[in-house]
């Protein structure tokens, strides 16, 4: 209501404990206090808790919520009593769905003609916008793997023409705002032998720009969940499709969404290889010379490229591009002291183990010596500070003596033997 109209007293055991709303559709828990049910479930789904936020106690069935019709009943009646203030009328709750319609639903698409699969993805859509209860119960009845398949045997680059939609943009909006388990998550990570991941591989590459974003979505979780055995042997086309999306920045959460996917895989077997052979390493340093005002893009970006550097080819794409060291060396004290650590860590790796006499002078000529020695002088970590050390102190002969080291900062120049 407006601040101008008459205030009215809304009877407390109408509300909601959660929100302090009036209940739309009040459900009781076991411990018997009534919530709205958009509220206690995204308490207990949403948020996995597994109490009630009243008593605190723990819940015997922390997914049985029972309708309070009596109480809907009353508030339906109050607010009819009170239309004049201005107080609108609660429509009746549509009741949440079950397996068997689940089941049937599913039944009739996977035997049906395209344009009738359609239909029922739309209403498994529609099913799921209504409830968190109504997603875990699509999810029990094998709704995610009936989606899979879906993406799996369709082109993710073709329209029905009669009706311009195609069934792999279906599923993907609807496993996406499934807000699949982490045992769904699992399982789709090895769905028929990985078929699902190359398909969504597909869906990047050919696929149209929400079915994209919804790809990368939905491997960000999977990678998120998986055993480190899953994430192994995975192909370089995941890779390639991955940057590919960074490449075309099709939304500032997409392009976290394909970082964090990256960060995740890139640790494994020979998938840190398999990045760098991707094409990943120029392109973040692409990146990071947009010098992006967000600090979240830039600390993944140098922890994704730290990791490939942990390889020889790693290194060698970041040395292989000319601005390679000096856009890692101008994130230090810029972003934060995550990032610090990062670009420091990534100097410390060519450092030890790609310094040629070339790769030492440049270092100097670029300014990176002088950062590293700013680096001593300001509050950013103990670690960090070391490793800074250690890396002067490395090529101290090269470097003590230089002019390119401004005069201020040579007290702050490491001593060696």
């Amino acid at each position: 209501m407006d601040h101008d109209e008459i205030e009215i007293d809304v009877p407390s055991f109408f509300v909601c404990p959660i929100s302090l709303e009036i209940m739309k559709d009040p459900v009781t828990v076991s411990t018997g206090i009534t919530y709205d049910r958009e509220s206690i479930e995204k308490w207990l789904i949403s948020k996995k808790n597994k109490t009630c936020p009243v008593t605190k106690q723990e819940l015997s069935d922390y997914t049985d919520l029972t309708p309070n019709h009596t109480l809907r009943r009353l508030i339906q009646a109050w607010c009819t009593l009170n239309a004049s203030q201005g107080v609108e009328r609660i429509p009746t709750p549509k009741p949440p769905t079950n397996k068997t319609q689940i089941t049937k639903l599913i039944k009739e698409a996977s035997h049906s003609s395209l344009t009738i699969q359609i239909n029922c993805l739309k209403r498994l859509k529609s099913i799921a916008s209504g409830s968190e209860t109504n997603k875990r119960i699509m999810e029990d009845a094998g709704v995610v793997e009936f989606l899979a398949s879906v993406v799996i045997n369709n082109d993710p680059a073709s329209l029905l023409s009669e009706i311009n939609v195609n069934p792999v943009d279906e599923a993907l909006s609807i496993l996406h705002n499934l807000h699949v388990s982490e045992t769904g998550l699992k399982n789709l990570l090895a769905f028929r032998n990985g078929e699902f991941i190359e398909s969504l591989t597909k869906v990047m590459q050919k696929g149209f720009f929400e079915s994209r974003a919804y790809a990368v979505f939905l491997l960000k979780s999977m990678s998120q969940v998986a055993e480190a055995v899953q994430l192994l042997h995975q192909k370089t086309e995941l890779f390639v499709e991955l940057v590919q999306v960074l490449k075309d920045q099709i939304s500032q959460k997409v392009s976290k969404a394909a970082l964090q996917t990256l960060i995740e895989l890139c640790p494994w077997g020979r998938n840190r290889i398999r990045g760098v052979e991707a094409g990943t390493v120029p392109v973040l340093i692409e990146l990071l010379l947009e010098n992006f005002k967000d600090r979240k893009p830039n600390e993944m970006m140098l922890v994704l490229l730290e990791n490939l550097c942990q390889c020889a080819e790693g290194r060698a794409e970041l040395l292989k591009h000319a601005a390679g060291l000096a856009v890692v060396s101008k994130k230090i004290l810029r972003v934060s002291t995550l990032a610090n650590d990062r670009a420091v860590r990534i100097l410390l790796s060519v450092s030890k183990f790609s310094a040629t006499p070339n790769v030492v002078q440049e270092m100097l000529k670029l300014g990176v010596v002088a950062k590293l020695c700013l680096v001593l002088q300001v509050d950013c970590g103990s670690k960090t500070k070391e490793k800074a050390r250690e890396i002067l102190k490395m090529h101290a002969r090269a470097w003590r003596n230089s002019p390119c080291i401004p005069s201020n900062l040579l007290s702050s120049y490491p001593n060696y033997v």
